[in-house]
């Protein structure tokens, strides 16, 4: 569909101070299109007025629609909106609309933002910095034995030390640890990304003090009630190559908390039910059909018994679900189609729209596709994700295709996470996929921590009892934990992090080919035995 530049070029706008400015009303399509674009490179986007987040999209759904007047609707499980749109601009990583209630007539500006932080950078500074004299204070008064050193949040890119984190070095003759802090203005992410930050910042203070000093080990300090996943990863490293130790800090009170976390035992996780498969796709066989007769080659993949999804090459477009009809004990089958957040239901009214989807689909999303493609670029780790589950054995021939799970939910405290992969071996033992199409510096412990949580579940029953790997004795020995990447896209913190990961944790990381849209082929692999060798320490 059109973006930015092909909006401002289309006979019925025209620009005017970086607004698009209809010359009329500015058409539903337009501003679908519009959408699309801005939101397919923005994952993270959230939608602002008067000054707070109404939605996250990354839940959240649209729909466009009007004729004459535009109208967006915007929904979530939260809380449902209706706006009237009267102009739109493009600007730095936002989109704002000029919006309208219904029911008044002084319009007000609904700002969709690209980062689910929509402070200004000013704004994320300050508080940075408040945080930093903060965490200073607190550090001189609980260790008075020792001296403050390289405190500092500022960037460096040379060495992956992000802005987002205050870090430091607190030192009393030979002996020192690495210290690195979070502010609770912060998002989750930021948060549970903290591990591998400090990680990496005790690794590079223990080469350079190397023969000087000894960096015994690493202090991370978050906000309160924010630790569970960080808690959880740090249980899971090499507890004799550093003291791992891990503090809540209260901003107000300046208070700090120690966080066990030599339980590793202790996860808040819970597994769901695997679906009846056969039984599903018999349920919506009419559905399957008829998706399956406008896109030969679309994915069905079944997420719940009254929920299927349609996807090409791993990016959904479609799915088929039965609800209640109201007033009656009947099911009603109805396909919901768009590609997130955009969601249409398919009747007579949209069905042209929803040819048109899958005419674009089809001819956009194919392996020799263009880079710069809408439709090609999205989702591109599903897209793998699709290729691995249909030839698991390309990562690894000794892992089963008979037995392969997608997007397997398992959470944990408030996380909704999703395993990518998980398999089984020829001979029984547990296999997770980790999936990376793009550089991720947090692969390493994203991983480990899915592998955490298939641990858990396999040694108190869960995956026997919730009916997965039906008809196969699954071995009691630890998971594997695959990290599959495109070779030249695996991030060089990769190797360092590794290095630090408990040794009960047996991985490997797969380098594949870059052309793997034409086809998953491993041009590398790594083990720690190898790594070893190699010179890392384990």
């Amino acid at each position: 569909m059109l973006a930015e530049a092909e909006l401002a070029g289309k006979p019925d706008l025209q620009s005017k101070s970086g607004f698009f400015v209809p010359t009329a009303t500015i058409s539903a399509e337009s501003l679908a299109h519009l959408l699309e674009q801005f939101l397919a490179s923005a994952p993270h986007a959230v939608a602002v007025e008067e000054g707070s987040v109404l939605f996250d999209f990354g839940s959240a759904r649209y729909s466009v629609s009007g004729e004459g007047k535009c109208v967006l609707h915007l929904w979530s499980d939260e809380r449902n909106t209706v706006r009237r749109v009267l102009d739109a601009e493009v600007k730095d990583r936002s989109l704002r609309l000029q919006v309208l209630r219904f029911g008044q007539s002084q319009p007000n500006v609904l700002e969709i933002c690209a980062d689910r932080d929509p402070r200004t950078g000013t704004a994320r500074r300050a508080a940075r910095m408040r945080y930093q004299s903060l965490l200073e204070c607190v550090l001189r008064r609980e260790y008075p034995g020792f001296r403050l050193e390289q405190f500092s949040s500022s960037p460096d890119l040379e060495h992956s030390f992000s802005p987002v984190y205050t870090r430091g070095l607190l030192r009393a003759g030979q002996s020192a640890f690495a210290i690195l802090g979070v502010n609770s203005e912060e998002t989750q992410p930021s948060v549970d990304a903290v591990l591998t930050f400090g990680i990496l910042w005790m690794d590079y203070q223990r080469q350079h003090l190397a023969g000087r000093a000894v960096v015994e080990g690493l202090k991370l300090f978050v906000p309160p009630r924010s630790s569970e996943i960080v808690r959880q990863r740090a249980a899971n490293l090499n507890a004799e190559a550093a003291k791992w130790q891990l503090y809540e800090l209260d901003e107000r009170s300046a208070i700090c908390e120690s966080i066990d976390i030599a339980d590793s035992g202790n996860i808040i996780t819970r597994l769901t039910r695997a679906v009846d498969v056969h039984a599903a796709r018999e349920r919506f066989a009419d559905s399957i059909a008829r998706m399956q007769a406008l896109v030969p080659a679309a994915e069905v993949s079944v997420e719940t018994s009254s929920q299927i999804v349609f996807r090409l090459h791993g990016l959904e477009f479609a799915r088929a679900r039965r609800t209640p009809e109201p007033g009656s004990f009947r099911n009603r089958e109805s396909i919901i189609f768009g590609v997130a957040p955009a969601e249409y239901e398919l009747d007579q009214s949209s069905d042209a729209l929803f040819r048109e989807l899958v005419q674009r689909l089809c001819q956009e999303r194919q392996p020799g596709g263009w880079q710069t493609n809408l439709f090609f670029r999205l989702a591109p780790e599903r897209w793998l994700e699709s290729l691995v589950t249909r030839d698991v054995r390309a990562v690894d021939e000794r892992l089963d295709g008979r037995f392969v799970y997608s997007q397997v939910p398992a959470f944990a405290a408030a996380d909704r996470a999703m395993l990518d992969v998980l398999t089984c071996t020829l001979d029984g033992r547990l296999a997770v996929l980790e999936l990376k199409a793009n550089e991720d510096i947090d692969l390493p412990l994203q991983g480990l921590d899915y592998w955490a949580r298939v641990r858990w579940h396999q040694q108190h029953g869960e995956f026997t009892r919730n009916g997965y790997f039906a008809g196969r004795d699954i071995s009691s020995a630890p998971p594997l934990l695959y990290l599959v990447a495109p070779a030249l896209r695996v991030h060089p913190a990769t190797d360092v992090l590794l290095r630090y990961l408990s040794p009960r944790v047996e991985w490997t990381l797969v380098e594949i080919d870059e052309r793997w849209r034409n086809g998953v082929r491993v041009v590398n692999r790594k083990h720690p035995a190898k790594a070893t060798s190699l010179g890392a320490t384990f």
